[in-house]
């Protein structure tokens, strides 16, 4: 518990921080996870459409500060790769 006003304010700043850090994330989180189906499902054309949206996300994370810009730059790489290989992949 704090015991002096400037450790209840920093308390304070804390619990909005989190809640809106949680929204970036949830955010983000959810748009990779489509991309991630859709390549699971093999659809390269779904794939490719929703990588957009993740990428933009992961940015804005980025941005806000909610994600270092490496780790941000290293998951559009890797999905960005895995919808470039499906949309590449020959047709069986």
């Amino acid at each position: 518990m704090a015991n002096h006003a400037s450790a209840e304010k920093r308390n304070r700043q804390r619990i909005k921080r989190t809640i809106r850090n949680r929204a970036v994330k949830s955010e983000f989180r959810t748009l990779v996870k489509t991309v991630r189906e859709a390549l699971n499902s093999g659809d390269a054309a779904a794939a490719a459409k929703a990588l957009t949206p993740a990428i933009s996300a992961l940015d804005s994370a980025v941005t806000k500060g909610v994600m270092h810009r490496s780790t941000a730059s290293r998951r559009v790489s890797r999905l960005a790769a895995a919808v470039h290989a499906l949309s590449n992949a020959p047709k069986a």
